[in-house]
């Protein structure tokens, strides 16, 4: 089975969860500091992206829909 992600992939999430354990991880938008470990890790994520690794796209399922929900006996 192939790896999931690549060496570097794995590499920039180490580091950034090593930045998040030391307090000096901070959110790109916002600046404030990293607390949460999947935060750290989608980050690390986002920068291997960016750098050209091996990640695979962001799974459209986790992101919200939006839309009216109608109740099927009403029209």
């Amino acid at each position: 089975m192939p790896r999931k992600y690549s060496k570097k992939a794995s590499e920039k999430v180490e580091e950034a969860m090593h930045e998040m354990k030391e307090g000096q991880l901070t959110s790109g938008r916002s600046g404030k500091k990293v607390t949460d470990p999947r935060q750290a890790i989608a980050i690390g994520l986002s920068e291997a992206r960016e750098g050209g690794a091996k990640v695979p796209r962001k799974s459209s399922s986790k992101t919200k829909k939006t839309g009216s929900k109608r109740s099927p006996g009403t029209r």
